[in-house]
């Protein structure tokens, strides 16, 4: 046992919580990607925002990610006991009861959009409810257990922070936030299911209706190429905005190329090919997935810094 472990044990033998536990059910790695997201979309929104604004924005809107993942946590507690990938969470393993994460959850989801109307502007504490009532509501407690495209139509959710990052600085929505939201949300099925396809048995076990689960490997291969290329055009479509630009162009024509690419070596696999040579190529493009993302995204932020000297955009 850790010192940690050893420290947050009491003389009778009864685990007590500590700060990195609850830290744990907000999702950290989920909480970086809505901070950067969102982050991107406040900074290349045409209007300036004064600094403490930003910065207690994002603050709140990283505390309103983070009350969706303990959210989260509190409803799946069932199905992460019975998957490897999760049981070492803070409610399976014990570290954190579940009536602790229901109230974490909902005492943060409070306050975030409370602050965030107050310190940014109502739209952007709207658009914050909203994230996190879809995530919970429609994707955790009803799409996640009911329907394969569970991925497809909850991703909306991981789609929402460029928005709101945008709204705080513009007070509404225009066409560039739609297409920052449709990168991550076409983004989100082929990530998930090149994950799924190697821990298939994970989501089986916990019935979970994955798409691998319901449909087989063959049908999501061809999933994941079929939403690689929408999720291609509107990569390319967002370079043609007025937050696009001949750098983000370029980087976003060779990073869709290659995951053209992975997906195509994906969706050419059989069933005969050994577990090894398919979780090759699936693993391949789920880490490629991770890059993917942030570059996009970090191209985008070059080009709203070029602009100020006269060299970012069209």
């Amino acid at each position: 046992m850790s010192d940690a472990s050893i420290n947050n044990t009491t003389q009778t033998g009864q685990y007590e919580a500590g700060f990195g536990d609850y830290y744990a059910l907000l999702k950290p790695r989920v909480m970086s990607l809505v901070v950067f997201t969102a982050l991107v979309g406040l900074l290349v929104a045409p209007v300036s925002v004064h600094p403490v604004v930003a910065l207690a924005s994002i603050l709140f809107i990283a505390l309103g990610g983070g009350a969706s993942g303990a959210l989260n946590m509190w409803w799946d507690a069932d199905i992460d006991r019975k998957m490897k990938r999760t049981q070492s969470r803070p409610i399976p393993s014990g570290k954190v009861t579940e009536g602790e994460a229901l109230g974490l959850g909902v005492a943060l989801s409070g306050i975030a959009v409370v602050m965030l109307a107050l310190a940014a502007n109502m739209m952007a504490g709207a658009l914050l409810a909203f994230t996190i009532f879809f995530y919970v509501v429609i994707y955790t407690m009803w799409l996640k257990r009911w329907t394969p495209q569970n991925i497809v139509i909850g991703g909306a959710a991981g789609a929402f922070p460029p928005m709101i990052g945008w709204a705080v600085a513009t007070g509404g929505v225009s066409i560039e936030s739609i297409l920052m939201f449709a990168l991550t949300l076409a983004w989100t099925p082929p990530h998930f299911w090149a994950l799924a396809l190697f821990t298939k048995g994970d989501y089986a076990n916990a019935g979970v209706p994955m798409l691998t689960v319901t449909h087989g490997r063959k049908a999501t291969r061809a999933h994941i190429l079929g939403y690689t290329f929408a999720l291609a055009a509107v990569a390319l479509a967002l370079g043609l905005t007025s937050i696009g630009g001949p750098i983000y162009m370029v980087i976003a024509v060779v990073l869709n190329v290659m995951f053209i690419k992975g997906a195509y070596d994906v969706w050419r696999r059989t069933d005969d090919d050994s577990d090894a040579d398919q979780h090759k190529a699936e693993r391949g493009l789920f880490k490629l997935s991770l890059a993917y993302l942030f570059l996009h995204y970090g191209a985008l932020l070059v080009e709203a810094s070029l602009k100020p000297f006269g060299m970012g955009g069209w």
